[in-house]
């Protein structure tokens, strides 16, 4: 493909010539014009606090796709920084091994790999179709279309890595297939859990039984399931503490830190489908989700950890959220954790990659992304499939 022909389809928009764009109308773009905008305007800090990116839009075609530029900001969420996803974050789900020897020996193994990464300067990094989320939905979108935003993005941007966050055999072959024709390595970044909601006899006997068992808690402990249109700005700093409770405090602060602004926002745009479950006036749970192309994920997802495990808040929100994806014929990608929990009510697991371009840099810049190709596809995924992360 020619220069010409990649600038004529695909076009980059910053903050400055936002006001040239020329948005298409489709449900996909009105929404990506409610989501983004504001971050490019005011920052994307102002909206998620660990968040400190370049946001840009592509358009190609009728498709508008977030693009998110960085240099190095170490101390950003994984949502933006492979140092982060694949040191920080990753040392701290060592736990999960359950072997203190194995985790000791890993860490340090870690640590040492982490220097290098920095030496390699591997935040030095462009995302394309990155959302800013745990879960990055991809609208129907062809191998040829990711292939011309690949092309374009890498003569804008000569020094840095190029990558695709969250793409899954099971979902995006035809991208995975293309992306690698055109040069990119796909690195393992997580576990996922896929539930086939759109199929009314998905599931066996066990995991209907479990999920009937879960809804009925709501009616046990008295809790009514709410949604967006029940809830007032007066709910808004009750979502985030719980959001935080779960995602930051019991799993990780290297998870995207929403702010208030960002949950007035969906609750005013829309762009989460705010649900929660509510007794006797008190918030104590909280979910929010999006759907694209016919998937479903849901970035916000919190409870009030201080009341006990045994009331099953963690359980009634997650039958709620298998109701919603059922009710709307959709497939739940529900994302990593709680891996034995979300097999046992029926989800399938698959991995997750990153297409990760970076022919284009010295060896110097690309030492540290063959090395986690080799690292994680020949002892990462079969130690998660053995393992059952």
């Amino acid at each position: 493909m020619s220069k010409a022909n990649e600038e004529t389809r695909v076009r980059l928009y910053d903050r400055h010539s936002l006001h040239t764009m020329d948005w298409p109308d489709t449900e996909d773009a009105r929404y990506a014009r409610a989501y983004l905008e504001p971050m490019m305007m005011q920052g994307t800090t102002e909206y998620m606090t660990n968040v400190n990116t370049t946001l840009l839009l592509a358009r190609i075609d009728n498709l508008v796709l977030p693009v998110t530029v960085n240099d190095e900001e170490y101390d950003n969420a994984y949502v933006c920084s492979p140092y982060t996803h694949y040191v920080r974050y990753a040392k701290q789900e060592l736990i999960m091994l359950q072997k203190p020897m194995l985790e000791k020996g890993l860490s340090m193994l870690l640590s040492l790999i982490g220097w290098g990464m920095k030496k390699s300067r591997i935040n030095k990094v462009v995302h394309v179709n990155n959302w800013l989320l745990s879960t990055n939905l991809y609208p129907a979108m062809t191998a040829e279309q990711a292939t011309y935003l690949l092309e374009t993005v890498k003569e804008r941007y000569p020094g840095h890595t190029v990558i695709f966050r969250s793409l899954s055999s099971e979902l995006h072959a035809n991208l995975i297939k293309g992306l690698q024709e055109a040069g990119c390595r796909c690195i393992p970044s997580r576990q996922i859990y896929l539930y086939q909601a759109y199929d009314p006899n998905f599931g066996n006997a066990k995991s209907r039984w479990l999920l009937k068992r879960d809804q009925a808690l709501l009616n046990k402990h008295g809790y009514e399931l709410v949604s967006g249109a029940d809830m007032t700005e007066s709910d808004i700093p009750r979502i985030v503490e719980l959001y935080r409770m779960l995602y930051l405090e019991k799993y990780s602060y290297d998870n995207p830190q929403f702010s208030e602004r960002f949950i007035a926002g969906a609750m005013a745009n829309g762009t989460l489908s705010l649900h929660g479950l509510r007794k006797e006036g008190r918030l104590d749970a909280v979910m929010g989700y999006f759907s694209r192309n016919g998937v479903m994920t849901t970035p916000l997802f919190g409870y009030d950890t201080t009341i006990p495990q045994s009331v099953g808040l963690y359980r009634m929100l997650s039958a709620c959220l298998i109701g919603q994806a059922q009710n709307n014929r959709v497939l739940l990608h529900e994302s990593a954790g709680a891996a034995q929990f979300k097999r046992n009510r029926g989800a399938i697991a698959d991995f997750e990659y990153s297409a990760v371009y970076d022919r284009h840099l010295s060896f110097r810049r690309r030492w540290c992304w063959a090395l986690l190709d080799r690292l994680l596809n020949s002892i990462g995924v079969p130690l998660m499939r053995r393992m059952k992360l």
